[in-house]
């Protein structure tokens, strides 16, 4: 398995049963990827006889500085024994889960190829649990068209429930909006350092998020292999600062990282590691931001996320809030 042939959200599998996810596209010296599945015997999950624990970010280095220090943040590529795209069980799915199903078929009305489709997170592997959520990719340009094609689905059912339809089956699943309870259930998952009232308002307008039979979801952005090699250099840290910018690009604002081409006279970009400010803005508006000043190669760009949930990183649209730019770099 050569390493150029793995994208963002594929799993990977190596000879120990661990299972990683691949975090990046830039695999020179090794994959990037995160441990998220370890084997045992007390696990909560189980896949071809073997009991599985899903580890969360921190455990996840914790494990490998203890176990495998040497692949905490690049896994060899000749560790890989398998691996799992994000759109090889997505026809499979549709047969085995009907919330799958209708979010495919959604989709597919809207004129967006099931070979662009997927699905990450414990459903890839098949070690999804009882309330375990959706975490379903699109690939490429496709992403933008999946978006409003479920903004108009949760648009269309939220009218025939307020209006009320005789002839509706309320036993058949559908996409709806998510609930304020969500929301709030997000939001303290996450702990960003913006209000919850600002939180809510980027979050509503992205329009990547929804219910499906009592389900959350997401939409996952993964570029298509039209929109790769991707290099991914790591720049040398200068200072935290804050900085005031208008958006002249957001065209990848939803990968990982989601990356904001900016009109500023020192810095070229934005990039985002924290899934929070994923579509944050869009192209011509202003933002304010606050990370880690890098230079990449005499080039400036501000990185917000130089941890899990950063404290004191964050990104807000300004435009969107209607507020005044307050502070500048």
């Amino acid at each position: 398995m050569h390493a150029t042939n793995i994208r963002l959200r594929d799993f990977i599998f190596t000879d120990n049963d661990w299972i990683f996810a691949a975090s990046g596209y830039d695999h020179t010296g090794g994959v990037q990827a995160v441990l998220r599945y370890i084997p045992d015997q007390d696990g909560d999950r189980e896949m071809g006889g073997v009991r599985y624990r899903k580890l969360d970010f921190d455990e996840s280095g914790e494990f490998l500085e203890k176990n495998r220090p040497a692949w905490k943040f690049r896994l060899p590529e000749d560790a890989i024994s398998k691996v799992l795209r994000s759109n090889d069980r997505i026809l499979s799915l549709v047969k085995e889960d009907p919330r799958v199903a209708v979010i495919v078929d959604v989709l597919k009305s809207a004129g967006i190829p099931i070979d662009k489709m997927g699905v990450t997170g414990s459903m890839l592997p098949g070690l999804q649990i009882e309330g375990s959520d959706i975490d379903f990719v699109v690939y490429g340009r496709y992403w933008f068209l999946a978006r409003d094609a479920i903004l108009q689905e949760i648009l269309r059912n939220k009218g025939i429930d307020e209006g009320g339809d005789p002839g509706k089956d309320s036993d058949k699943l559908e996409i709806t909006e998510i609930s304020e309870e969500m929301w709030h259930q997000i939001y303290v998952k996450r702990l960003p350092e913006i209000s919850f009232e600002e939180f809510l308002a980027h979050e509503l307008r992205k329009g990547n998020r929804g219910m499906v039979g009592g389900t959350y979801f997401d939409l996952l952005f993964v570029r298509d292999w039209d929109q790769l090699p991707v290099t991914q250099e790591r720049g040398a840290d200068l200072r935290r600062c804050s900085l005031t910018a208008r958006v002249l690009s957001a065209d990848l604002a939803f990968d990982s990282p989601a990356v904001y081409e900016i009109g500023h006279p020192v810095v070229s970009k934005i990039l985002c590691y924290t899934h929070t400010y994923a579509g944050q803005a869009l192209a011509g508006e202003v933002v304010e931001a606050r990370g880690m000043l890098e230079d990449v190669r005499g080039q400036k760009r501000l990185v917000v996320g130089t941890s899990r949930e950063p404290v004191g990183e964050w990104m807000r649209s300004l435009d969107l809030l209607g507020r005044a730019p307050q502070s500048k770099e």
